[in-house]
């Protein structure tokens, strides 16, 4: 089906729907938001695999007692991703859950009045 041809009868013409301004939001907000974190956190990632690599020395330079700078980096990661988990949940709770709801509501309603 093109997007020039109407919905099937009974049906919600979903194309129409992702085309709408609500959804075209939607997206944009989850885009901001998901493209930039990931590409810092893949430049961190990158970052901590290049030293671990190529600085052997730097890493293992101790901080305190037996934990040098790479265990604080390696473990770094593991923050860095539950922190990344969690302000993506308040963003997304704050700024996509109401538009989401707000177009799910709408194709309920179009759905029983077909």
């Amino acid at each position: 089906m093109s997007t020039s041809e109407p919905a099937p009868p009974g049906g919600i013409d979903y194309v129409a729907v992702e085309e709408s301004a609500p959804f075209t939001e939607l997206k944009r907000r989850h885009r901001s938001f998901v493209l930039p974190l990931s590409i810092a956190f893949l430049a961190w990632y990158f970052a901590y695999v290049l030293l671990s690599s190529f600085a052997g020395e730097f890493m293992a330079t101790p901080v305190w007692g037996h934990i040098n700078v790479g265990l604080l980096l390696g473990l770094g990661q593991f923050v860095t991703t539950f922190a990344i988990t969690m302000a993506y949940v308040s963003y997304a709770n704050r700024r996509m859950d109401p538009l989401s709801k707000e177009i799910r509501e709408d194709l309920e309603k179009q759905e029983v009045g077909a």
